[in-house]
């Protein structure tokens, strides 16, 4: 099983250290960097988060760095490491702009990108980009095929509920072809569903074996509705700091786990490099 890391870059992180954070990373062997998504927090709001007891997001963050932003300095940095937004946050995004920032991620970064998707949870953050937080499900399938439509067709045209467009030309096309895999994260039936229908693979998030395992038969009965088996998706795990360890990693390889995200973190970059070479010792 590979293991990747998750991390935040934000108002804290310099260039300097995001560049040394992504070269800890890949130096220590590690197979892939994912960074988050959102473009405001609130001091208050009524949205839980669903990964706390208390639904705030742990640390109160106020900012962070866009992760098309953060991806492409680091791609420009590194040779080896996967690059992945876990996650994107697709229907408050407009399609067309996030279809290109894709592609120049892969395109950057020589075919290393993955895509993590999701609907959101932060209703707040919608309500403030002036964004329907209803149907988002149903608007992330329609973004998700006019996306599709822009990485491989020459010239592209969508004519979809929420976006439309007629022949046009957008380039580069992304590098992986037909196009970057989109991993769908949440583990809700829609989210699932939405993994058996749309998605190259799933990433669970902050759940350990035995959360995993349920939804992996979940996961199998929708891929069989679809007309779809686990082979044809890749399965990640977002790995909590309590089943970061060799038991826990070995049962999730044993259910087809393919690749732990495990959180890196750190108040120094000396931390940094702890966490990193021990995630590594735990792949070898």
């Amino acid at each position: 099983m590979k293991i990747g890391v998750a991390t935040a870059f934000n108002k804290y992180s310099t260039p300097e250290t995001m560049v040394r954070t992504a070269k800890i990373v890949e130096d220590a062997g590690l197979h892939s960097l994912w960074v988050p998504e959102h473009v405001v927090f609130f001091e208050r709001h009524e949205s839980r988060y669903p990964y706390s007891e208390d639904g705030r997001i742990p640390g109160n963050p106020d900012g962070l760095i866009d992760p098309f932003s953060a991806l492409a300095f680091i791609a420009g940095h590194t040779r080896r490491i996967r690059l992945g937004t876990g996650i994107c946050l697709v229907p408050q995004r407009n399609p067309i702009y996030t279809a290109r920032q894709v592609a120049d991620v892969d395109f950057l970064s020589a075919g290393r990108f993955d895509f993590g998707v999701g609907v959101g949870w932060l209703k707040e953050e919608f309500a403030s980009l002036g964004v329907p937080w209803e149907r988002r499900g149903a608007r992330t399938a329609d973004y998700i095929e006019a996306m599709k439509a822009l990485w491989t067709q020459s010239e592209a045209t969508h004519h979809g509920e929420f976006v439309q467009f007629e022949a046009c030309l957008q380039h580069p096309k992304p590098v992986q072809q037909p196009h970057p895999p989109i991993f769908f994260g949440g583990e809700s039936d829609a989210a699932l569903t939405r993994v058996a229908e749309l998605g190259q693979g799933w990433y669970g998030y902050n759940i350990g074996p035995e959360e995993t395992a349920p939804l992996l038969r979940k996961l199998d009965d929708k891929l069989a509705r679809a007309g779809r088996a686990r082979s044809d998706v890749s399965i990640f795990v977002g790995v909590p700091r309590r089943a970061a360890n060799p038991d826990a990693l070995a049962e999730l390889a044993e259910l087809g786990v393919e690749q732990a995200i495990l959180p890196l973190g750190g108040r120094t970059m000396d931390d940094v490099q702890r966490r990193a070479e021990g995630f590594a010792a735990l792949a070898a």
